[in-house]
């Protein structure tokens, strides 16, 4: 007689085992209709699962993140069996859910195609109207691994062959003959699926993500709860790929990347400009923040890694060389160590703390090629860091300061919907835990106190630390997680830095480690996904373009040109032989926000013709009003 707690404190009696179908009908029903999993205890379970004891339960429907995830995770196996039923002698590997999706990989030596997906996606329609059953089994060991190499199913033998002997085996049929390994849960059938689905692409993947492995096909679908959902889902896609920096760095004549030096920027002019301007206004914000720049070498004694336990956390990640004498030198993924030797030279007292010093620091790690993606993953990079070495009872309130500075500096640049994350110890990691007790209780305090939205992530903190992560919300709803704060209560002690308090003994600082952008790098491969390329005024690399509508007005362009740029503005006059037209458009794909229009009547009145970027609309203005109107624009890079 099972007593069912129920989340909103009401009870359900039962007179025998249970199912979840059977708790939802209890409910109402119209939940029995819509409920498509439930955890009891906590514990996520198919909705035919017998409970035979008094528990709670929660039921879950294609509303709640648990509903969505499984109607994805069902989704997924029902097109590893499409796809086995239309290309018999498939292997299925392994096919996880994913964040707005799934993938399954699959062992075939032909090659997967669009005509394929979309066969692939009819033959799913067809079995999710036919709503096959599903039914779980829990396997004996040998039986599961004998099962699948008699099918040819090898993957399948080696996943079961890996699995501790303690852990329970089961197997999901969906239908009669098709049947996968799988933890579960799933969905009752097939049909509760829905039709809110589709395959995006095909790539390949390494069998268990070692290069060392075979290559598979790795088949990606995304699926939602709705159409409706499934179409805002593939316009945010569709908005993605118009926004892809890689594609708008080319139009626009910011970067490129070569094989010669894979993960490393080749700034062109325009982007290079952008790059300074950033480091200008992030260097002018520091300034009046109290912050002292410094510079520290690109390349270490392998002695100082070792020291601060970089060598042994973050070694494999590092760049080494050794010299003819036989020394070992690394070039920095960090600039942490070398911050802390520059605070290092002279004797510091309390009275000189909190000590802000900030770097632009080259870094350089090591990521799989693989893994390289634009401006967003590279290998090499420059991280705007800082570092504040303070006292205990400054933490709180440093961690506040560098909290509202790094909103600011976002609000600037467009970002205003920020969320926090805080990331407290990780399983591997230097210190005492008397020392990250009291790390993790100053900075969560300071977290609480800026009063915005704010995540938890377990175990997610640095080796050294715990951290907050601060993630922008862009333009079509993405998320990227950008700047850093991290408390540390050990480098500073491994590495000698000291201070001397006000009873004359000499104490170790707490050294807060702060980064705003993050990577500039990739801070610009977000802001130009952001704007799509058309950024504010301020921070345009190329502001102004100059055109004369034939070379009788050339020698009037070039003043135009000049008088802009003493005014503090940057420009260009464009001479070349071609037509108003071709220029006009030629000069928006490069997404210059102002172009200048100079002809007779412009000569005339001293005056010039405005285009703004995205506008057919045309504004004449006198040449000194438009200097004064656009130089205040650009002055909110000084604010």
């Amino acid at each position: 007689m099972p007593i069912i707690s129920l989340p909103d404190g009401k009870t359900l009696n039962f007179q025998k085992e249970v199912t979840g179908l059977e708790i939802a009908d209890k409910i109402s029903k119209s939940l029995s209709k819509q409920a498509l999993i439930m955890s009891v205890d906590g514990q996520l379970k198919d909705l035919y699962f017998s409970i035979d004891k008094d528990c709670s339960v929660k039921i879950f429907t294609s509303k709640d993140p648990e509903g969505l995830e499984v109607i994805r995770h069902d989704t997924a196996h029902i097109m590893a069996m499409a796809v086995q039923e239309l290309y018999p002698g498939t292997q299925v590997t392994i096919g996880p859910v994913i964040e707005n999706g799934f993938y399954y990989d699959f062992a075939r030596k032909e090659p997967f195609t669009e005509d394929d997906l979309k066969k692939i996606e009819k033959r799913m329609s067809e079995i999710i109207d036919k709503d096959v059953k599903t039914r779980r089994e829990v396997w004996e060991r040998d039986k599961a691994i004998s099962h699948f190499k008699k099918i040819g199913e090898k993957y399948k033998a080696e996943i079961i062959e890996s699995i501790p002997e303690t852990e329970e085996l089961s197997v999901y049929h969906h239908g009669e003959t098709w049947h996968d390994l799988c933890r579960g849960p799933h969905l009752v059938s097939s049909g509760k699926i829905g039709k809110a689905f589709k395959l995006t692409k095909v790539s390949g993947a390494y069998w268990r993500g070692d290069s060392n492995n075979e290559m598979l096909q790795r088949i990606y679908g995304t699926g939602w709860a709705n159409q409706k959902e499934l179409d805002d889902y593939l316009n945010r896609i569709e908005e993605a790929e118009k926004r892809d920096h890689r594609k708008l760095g080319k139009e626009m004549d910011l970067f490129h990347f070569r094989e010669e030096s894979p993960g490393s920027v080749f700034w062109h002019e325009k982007g290079w400009t952008l790059f300074q301007k950033l480091i200008d206004y992030m260097r002018m914000k520091q300034n009046i923040a109290g912050y002292k720049e410094i510079n520290t070498p690109e390349v270490l004694d392998r002695s100082l890694w070792e020291k601060s336990g970089h060598w042994e956390k973050f070694g494999a990640n590092m760049y080494t060389t050794t010299t003819p004498d036989e020394k070992i030198f690394a070039v920095k993924p960090m600039n942490c160590p070398g911050c802390i030797e520059v605070f290092n030279q002279g004797l510091k007292s309390y009275k000189d703390l909190p000590l802000k010093m900030s770097e632009f620091g080259k870094v350089h790690r090591y990521e799989p090629s693989g893994a390289l993606h634009g401006l967003l993953r590279v290998r090499a990079f420059t991280q705007d860091d800082a570092h504040i070495f303070c006292t205990e009872d400054q933490i709180t309130q440093e961690c506040l300061i560098v909290t509202n500075l790094i909103l600011e500096i976002y609000k600037d640049l467009g970002f205003e919907n920020v969320i926090l994350k805080y990331s407290d110890r990780p399983e591997l990691r230097v210190g005492d835990d008397s020392v990250w007790d009291k790390a993790e209780s100053a900075l969560l305090e300071a977290v609480k106190a800026t009063k915005l939205e704010y995540s938890i992530n377990k175990g997610e903190g640095a080796f050294y630390g715990p951290k907050i992560e601060f993630v922008l919300r862009d333009a079509i709803g993405r998320d990227w997680q950008c700047g850093t704060l991290q408390v540390d209560f050990n480098l500073p002690g491994r590495l000698g830095a000291s201070y001397v308090d006000k009873d004359g003994t000499k104490k170790v600082p707490v050294m807060l480690h702060r980064a705003l952008f993050g990577s500039l790098e990739r801070f610009i491969g977000i802001l130009i996904e952001n704007y799509a390329g058309k950024f504010p005024f301020w921070i345009s690399p190329l502001q102004t373009m100059v055109i004369p509508i034939s070379e009788e007005f050339n020698d009037y362009a070039i003043k135009v040109c000049e008088k802009i740029k003493n005014s503090g503005m940057s420009s260009s006059v464009d001479l070349k032989n071609n037509n108003l037209n071709y220029k006009i458009r030629d000069h928006s794909l490069a997404k210059i926000p102002i172009l200048l229009i100079c002809g007779k009547k412009e000569v005339d009145s001293n005056s010039v013709t405005i285009r703004r970027l995205d506008s057919n609309k045309q504004e004449n203005m006198e040449l000194k009003t438009f200097l004064k109107t656009f130089s205040a624009l650009n002055k909110a890079s000084s604010k």
